[in-house]
């Protein structure tokens, strides 16, 4: 369990009570997340302050909006128009604030890497770049047509507990392409697992790990969580030098024990080892239960046939997890898993299979970047000022993320952790109760159920735990009645 707050420290002893303990709570949140010396002049410093806390307050809006006047307006364009200010800089005092916060924490912490795009709609490409080619139908003589997606990439390492807690972001890479190279023609010629990983664009997971461990340090507790592009062998070999754990699907059938036969071989003998229940959704909302059969063994793999002069062969542990049976409208589940971490029975088979489902944290952070940052709606007209924004929005996006999942956690820890007196105060004049007779009142859930109310959570008997979309519409709205309450307040003052 881990200290969660940037406003209070807080831990839960063995016993799973809560211990409070000095809460010294911050103006605004956004303070924590700053580090004004990062920047290479002390006036960029202060203009980040004051334009994170307006982007924030205004989230999913346009510069405009957030900054309300021309004078405000015109400073963020020239900030993120600086050539002095890079994403390093902005991001500087959240990985500061992502390393107290893992700090704070005992156990083990999943890095989860992932890649997004971002679109933009621009008449001239070249400011920005490309990200990929897509097929857009057949023309009249009916020949294939292609054209190129304006936009920008992103590499984001997120650090979450075991429980689901987002502790804040690790590392971040943002790149364009400026061309393509033709990958499809370039594998008619060469094996692609011949070209050595530098050379290659997937280096990124093998950078961000680096980044990600040099930050936080105490490797051992850092375990890498990967969907299957990142597969990669130099990865598993580069854990294994910095002290550190992966935790991947697989994608590759690799050779393992003497080269003679693969991974698939060894499994197909391997003998079931339980079962694991788990509840699916599908896409109507109904909930089925599935039967997982679980499978796992410690395994020699091999290292590609070009690289096996170059890497190690190392002993992997491979679960295998199948959906016994033929499901009903949708595709059975089967994930199969390569850790180098040892699972001595099906307890802890079953621990790494809910540690990578984790995975899933990252798709949200980017699904509240682009849903609600609206971060493929800005207008800005060049990489490096779409880089500095995009840096901004992982922040306020990490917050939302990282409300939504405290909430479910620590529910009744202390609304401090969260949200500042004023803010309390208010959510109290505006809505009676939470609604839920399971939020205790005084708790974080209560006073964050109250804060998704503002953002359309009917809050009803059998409703599930507010999600992401009803926290940043409540933000946003309780922002604005906070304001309104300044003005009133400065009003009655005056008379």
């Amino acid at each position: 369990m881990c200290s969660s707050g940037t406003t209070s420290r807080w831990s839960t002893g063995p016993d799973g009570r809560q211990d409070d303990g000095d809460e010294s709570v911050v103006e605004h949140w956004t303070e924590g997340e700053i580090d004004k010396t990062a920047f290479k002049d002390a006036r960029l410093g202060q203009r980040f302050g004051e334009l994170l806390k307006q982007i924030g307050d205004g989230m999913g809006g346009s510069i405009p909006f957030a900054c309300q006047d021309w004078a405000n307006t015109k400073a963020a364009y020239r900030f993120f128009a600086n050539e002095r200010v890079e994403e390093a800089d902005i991001l500087g005092g959240h990985f500061a604030a992502t390393r107290a916060r893992y700090d704070d924490c005992t156990g083990p912490i999943l890095l989860i890497q992932d890649t997004t795009e971002f679109s933009y709609q621009r008449a001239n490409t070249s400011a920005i770049g490309l990200t990929k080619s897509v097929n857009s139908g057949r023309d009249k003589d009916g020949r294939w047509r292609h054209h190129t997606v304006c936009g920008m990439l992103m590499h984001s390492s997120l650090a979450v507990t075991v429980e689901g807690l987002p502790l804040g972001l690790a590392a971040v890479k943002f790149w364009t392409r400026k061309k393509f190279k033709g990958t499809a023609q370039l594998k008619k010629k060469i094996n692609p697992t011949r070209v050595p990983i530098e050379k290659k664009e997937s280096v990124r997971w093998l950078d961000n790990l680096r980044q990600s461990i040099e930050r936080l340090g105490q490797p051992e507790r850092c375990i890498h969580i990967g969907d299957r592009e990142s597969d990669i062998y130099e990865l598993y070999c580069l854990t294994q030098e910095l002290g550190a754990h992966f935790l991947v699907r697989a994608c590759v059938d690799r050779l393992a024990g003497d080269g003679g036969h693969t991974i698939a071989t060894e499994m197909e003998e391997t003998s079931v080892k339980g079962l694991h229940f788990i509840d699916v959704r599908n896409d109507k909302g109904e909930t089925t239960k599935a039967a997982l059969e679980i499978k796992f063994k410690r395994i020699a793999v091999l290292p590609p046939i070009g690289k096996q002069k170059r890497y190690p062969a190392l002993d992997l542990t491979i679960i295998h997890a199948t959906e016994r049976g033929t499901p009903k409208g949708r595709k059975p589940i089967e994930w199969k898993l390569i850790t180098d971490l040892a699972v001595r029975g099906r307890s802890e088979a079953i621990e790494k299979i809910n540690w990578y489902a984790m995975r899933w944290k990252i798709e949200v952070f980017h699904k509240i970047l682009k849903s609600g940052c609206k971060a493929e709606d800005s207008k800005l007209r060049t990489a490096e000022r779409l880089a500095n924004l995009m840096a901004v929005f992982c922040i306020l996006s990490w917050r939302v993320l990282w409300l939504t999942m405290l909430n479910r956690i620590a529910p009744d820890a202390s609304p401090k952790l969260a949200l500042t007196d004023t803010e309390i105060a208010l959510l109290d004049q505006l809505i009676s109760g939470a609604g839920h007779r399971r939020c205790r009142p005084g708790t974080l859930a209560f006073y964050l159920t109250k804060l998704a109310r503002l953002g359309g959570y009917l809050a009803r008997a059998g409703d599930l735990p507010p999600g992401n979309v009803v926290i940043w519409r409540g933000l946003s709205r309780l922002t604005d009645i906070e304001l309104g309450a300044e003005i009133a307040s400065a009003g009655n003052v005056g008379n």
